[in-house]
């Protein structure tokens, strides 16, 4: 039942040996078994991708409620005995990823080494409940009503160009400033990226576009680089603030305020040790955050 599905979220029997960590045929040995106790198909398979079947499509959510049951059910047993153990798969994104959420969580693995945590970092929008995970963590909005979402810490952003670019291109003192200047920004925000908090509501910006990119690594090394200015978080670009490669510009108004969210899908009760690391990540990352630097 784990095989068939892992097949179903993952698309692919090489995906779904991936998640599961065996080898091809061994996940399709078991998918084929499944399918034979239970009397049918539950896939299409083809040359690029399996699809589901409707026999298929009816059995993957009692299959996904079953797997999910039977996890918590050794979980809790184990947590009966103090003890936090089981599988975790987390998505996250790269950079806050790599530079935070992972020095943050090293101690909380070595204190409860039977927890198994699979953490995948990728600045795509990923779905959590078609892509297999017990939680996601995003910055910035989150929509989806399909989604239960804890606030992990406040997420302040800057305005920061390059000491450089500001001397070659003056320094802007007000939004209609900044419509003059060239700008770094994330591909999938548009617009709504450069949003501004005013005393009428809230007002967007629409810069000269230097550069987009779905990576905040790339936009902050552009806007040290000098090419324009960027609208980025204090966990991105604390430590270049701090450096003096980036200085922050004040026009008077402050961006709209952002939080990074842990979210879980709707329906299922999240179990001790995804609630553990939640409190765990609220203690470690502070309020206000450790990573913003210490300006005005």
């Amino acid at each position: 039942m784990a095989a068939f599905v892992a097949v179903a979220e993952g698309g692919s029997i090489s995906e779904a040996a991936r998640r599961l960590r065996l080898s091809k045929s061994v996940v399709s040995e078991r998918l084929a078994d499944l399918e034979r106790s239970l009397g049918g198909a539950l896939v299409h398979r083809s040359t690029r991708r399996l699809t589901l079947t409707e026999d298929g499509g009816a059995f993957l959510d009692r299959a996904r409620h079953i797997l999910h049951e039977v996890t918590e059910a050794a979980a809790d047993m184990a947590e009966r005995r103090g003890t936090l153990s089981g599988a975790l798969r987390i998505a996250a994104p790269v950079t806050f990823g790599r530079m935070h959420l992972g020095p943050a969580l090293y101690p909380f693995l070595a204190e409860h080494p039977a927890i198994e945590l699979t953490l995948d970092l990728d600045d795509r929008r990923v779905d959590a409940t078609s892509g297999g995970y017990d939680a996601i963590i995003r910055h910035g909005p989150i929509s989806d009503s399909r989604l239960v979402v804890w606030t992990l810490a406040p997420s302040r952003r800057y305005l920061v160009a390059a000491p450089d670019y500001l001397d070659r291109h003056g320094v802007p003192k007000t939004l209609e400033d900044l419509e003059a200047h060239r700008s770094m920004s994330y591909a999938y925000r548009g617009i709504a990226d450069w949003l501004f908090e005013t005393p009428e509501g809230g007002v967007s910006v629409r810069a000269q576009v230097a550069l987009r990119s779905n990576n905040g690594d790339m936009l902050r090394d552009a806007a040290i680089a000098g090419l324009g200015i960027a609208l980025l978080p204090g966990f991105i670009v604390g430590e270049a603030m701090r450096a003096g490669s980036l200085v922050a510009i004040d026009i008077g108004v402050q961006p709209a305020a952002e939080f990074i969210y842990m979210a879980h899908p709707a329906g299922r009760n999240p179990s001790a040790k995804l609630r553990a690391i939640v409190e765990h990540l609220r203690a470690r990352f502070g309020n206000p955050p450790y990573w913003d630097p210490p300006i005005s």
